[in-house]
């Protein structure tokens, strides 16, 4: 039980950093194209995390195939999420929008997994509609509509439904700061080679978006996928991908604190469903939980 709390604090705490990201992506995108951002901010995240890398491999030896098949994979998914994300942003997609049809990863998940003949609960499939149509009501203005920028972002949805899965495969198997250094160093690679091959970058176009860069980089990638990779080890999938969509929440919430944007009735309703379908996938973990300790009584 007390697990499960820690690691829906963690992952609340991934959704929290995320949501702050969109306004960063979306003022990085003004200077520097999708796969300069990327690569500059995957190669920061993994920098942060190489201190906790050595020490991670001074406690014991990790199974290394295991390791790099793991975290290519993940990185794989991750770089083509985060370029179509990136791309969509840049090609007009806003940072609210962009987080609803993000988030719809909450529902992908469980539908790749009942095709490949895993079964998900009710209650999880329940939590996973309020959670979407909550995102809707939080993120879809009156004139919502779906534009080609938009599908982009949809396919990014689609790619991190596969990474939120990778992960729970390997996170079992390995280290997950390793997995999550792995994650990283494969984006980075993958970003570069477009990046000096197309969008050949100089440091007077990236200085000016040091900041979302830095953020990103640091908070985005290196913090918060590691806790996500942590987090997810003794997490189910599905209800990990609910709670992760309140990032479309927290990107609303700090809207308003921060940048004095207004809530409309709509979106509180959002949000509010959105917490809804947060607390019945608990509920269902708290259920499974206890079933279990029942089953082991007898």
């Amino acid at each position: 039980m007390k697990g499960r709390f820690i690691n829906t604090l963690l992952l609340m705490l991934t959704a929290l950093i995320w949501g702050l990201a969109f306004v960063a992506q979306s003022s990085g995108s003004e200077n520097i194209g999708a796969f300069t951002f990327n690569a500059i901010r995957s190669l920061i995240g993994a920098a942060v995390l190489l201190p906790l890398v050595i020490s991670e491999m001074k406690k014991g030896r990790y199974p290394l195939k295991t390791t790099l098949l793991g975290g290519f994979l993940c990185g794989l998914c991750l770089f083509i999420a985060s370029t179509l994300q990136q791309f969509g942003i840049e090609k007009g997609t806003g940072a609210g929008k962009a987080g609803f049809i993000t988030s719809l990863y909450s529902v992908m998940v469980p539908l790749i997994r009942l095709i490949t003949g895993k079964r998900t609960k009710l209650i999880i499939w329940i939590s996973a509609v309020l959670s979407v149509t909550g995102l809707y009501l939080l993120c879809a203005g009156p004139s919502f509509s779906i534009t080609g920028s938009d599908l982009l972002v949809l396919g990014c949805s689609l790619f991190f439904a596969f990474q939120i899965l990778f992960i729970d495969s390997y996170s079992q198997k390995t280290s997950g700061i390793l997995l999550s250094f792995i994650q990283l160093l494969t984006m980075c690679f993958m970003s570069s080679v477009p990046m000096f091959a197309a969008e050949r970058p100089t440091i007077g176009q990236i200085l000016p978006s040091w900041l979302p860069v830095v953020y990103t980089g640091i908070f985005s990638m290196g913090v918060a996928y590691t806790l996500q990779i942590i987090a997810q080890k003794d997490s189910d999938p599905t209800v990990a991908s609910v709670i992760l969509s309140l990032e479309s929440v927290f990107a609303a919430v700090f809207g308003a604190i921060i940048l004095k944007e207004s809530m409309s009735l709509k979106e509180i309703a959002g949000c509010v469903l959105i917490f809804t379908a947060v607390i019945l996938s608990q509920t269902a973990g708290a259920r499974s939980e206890s079933g279990e300790a029942d089953a082991n009584d007898l």
